[in-house]
């Protein structure tokens, strides 16, 4: 299809598939940390901030190599992992999904912050005069005025997820069918002198997330509700 070998469409779905299994994960961890950042009105709240925000700033080689320590057969959590006998995380898939999480953990947290911060605190206070619980009134207003944000942090998670490289060659290797993802297929394309094939992969994602970028954009100016910074 289009130049693209079966390796490379293993590879692409593999992509795909950490996309969505990261996201989805990550979206729900988030938004209660999203909330309490933006409401909360503790002064170390910096301290967190700085460290949702750092792999915005650390190279990518830099988290892969700690998270590929700590998750090893030698780290702290991949060795008890290995003495209960469920195994190391390291070069694995799982251990793609928990890389890609840290590593897109400030594309999700800061719109969702933003959108949460931007939800009117009267508007809670009414519905709580209403007798609405506390998570009535995060299912039912909040999370309908905070949709903008929602979506943002969903789509700029899953497209920051499709080029990632550096933290997930370190965590997950280049093992194809198992960790190999798209963008290391293009790079071993490269490495090969196969630039037709790493042309045709390109292309493919480069149309994929223009799609998911001009999906938000137009989503946005349709739900005028709540903007996000």
């Amino acid at each position: 299809m289009f130049g693209i070998s079966d390796s490379d469409l293993t590879a692409l779905w593999i992509t795909l598939k950490l996309a969505v299994i990261s996201t989805s994960i990550l979206m729900v961890l988030s938004a209660p940390l999203a909330w309490w950042l933006a409401h909360t009105r503790w002064r170390g709240k910096v301290m967190i901030e700085a460290l949702v925000a750092m792999p915005l700033v650390l190279p990518p080689t830099v988290m892969g190599f700690y998270l590929l320590v700590l998750l090893g057969p030698r780290g702290a959590v991949g060795g008890f992992l290995e003495d209960i006998g469920v195994g190391h995380l390291a070069f694995t898939f799982t251990g793609l999904v928990i890389g890609s999480m840290i590593y897109s953990l400030p594309f999700v947290v800061q719109p969702l912050q933003n959108a949460f911060a931007a939800t009117g605190g009267r508007v809670l206070e009414t519905a709580a005069t209403l007798r609405a619980s506390p998570l009535d009134r995060f299912l039912t207003v909040v999370l309908p005025l905070a949709r903008r944000g929602i979506l943002t942090a969903a789509v700029l998670s899953f497209a920051h997820t499709l080029g990632e490289f550096g933290m997930i060659l370190m965590i997950g290797g280049n093992i194809p069918g198992q960790t190999q993802v798209a963008s290391i297929a293009i790079y071993d394309h490269v490495e090969a002198m196969d630039y037709a094939s790493a042309h045709a992969l390109s292309l493919l994602l480069v149309v994929l997330a223009f799609l998911l970028l001009m999906s938000v954009y137009g989503l946005n100016r349709r739900f005028k509700v709540v903007g996000v910074a």
